[in-house]
C-alpha cells in the first residue's frame, strides 16, 4: 500500500505542477491579449487557448486536491455516527465516486478518440484539439486511481 501512495503522490505533484504551468500559461495569455485590445491588435484565438488550458488546468488539479481531502465535504448527518460506520460510508462514498469518475474518464477518451480519427480542428485557429481532450480524461482517471487508493486506505485503516 505505502508503494501505492508514493506512486499517488509522485503523479499527482507532476499533474498539479503541469497543470500550474497551464494556468500561467493562461494568465500570461490572457494578459497579454487584454495589453493587446487597448492597440486594436488582439490575438486571434486567444478565447480558443484560453479554454483549453482552463480545461486542462482543472482536470490536472484534481488529482492532488482528492489527495489533499480538499474538496468538500459535507458530513452534517454523518458526524454523529460511530467511527466505523464512518468508515464505511467513507468507503462506499469513494468507491461510487470512482466508478464515476472512471467512466467519465472513459468517455471523454472515447470522444478524444472520435476527434482524433475525424481530423476535426478547433473553429478559430484550425488547430488539433484532441490532445487536450486526453489530456483532460487523463486527469480525470488519475483523481480515478487517487480515489482507488483512498477506498483501499479506508477498507484498510485502522479504527479512528
Amino acid at each position: 500500500m505505502e508503494f501505492l501512495i508514493k506512486i499517488r503522490t509522485a503523479v499527482n505533484w507532476i499533474m498539479v505542477v503541469l497543470g500550474g504551468i497551464s494556468v500561467l500559461m493562461l494568465m500570461i495569455l490572457a494578459t497579454a491579449n487584454v495589453c493587446m485590445r487597448i492597440v486594436q491588435v488582439p490575438f486571434q484565438g486567444a478565447y480558443e487557448i484560453v479554454s483549453f488550458l482552463g480545461a486542462v488546468t482543472i482536470a490536472f488539479s484534481l488529482g492532488y486536491t482528492q489527495m489533499r481531502k480538499s474538496h468538500i465535504v459535507v458530513d452534517i448527518l454523518s458526524e454523529t455516527f460511530p467511527n466505523r460506520v464512518k468508515k464505511i460510508l467513507d468507503a462506499i462514498g469513494y468507491l461510487i465516486t470512482m466508478i464515476f469518475f472512471a467512466v467519465i474518464a472513459w468517455v471523454i477518451f472515447r470522444w478524444g478518440i472520435r476527434i482524433a480519427q475525424s481530423g476535426e480542428l478547433s473553429e478559430t485557429l484550425k488547430v488539433i484539439y484532441y490532445p487536450f481532450i486526453f489530456s483532460v480524461s487523463i486527469g480525470f482517471g488519475f483523481l480515478s486511481l487517487t480515489l482507488v487508493i483512498d477506498f483501499l486506505n479506508a477498507l484498510l485503516e485502522k479504527e479512528r
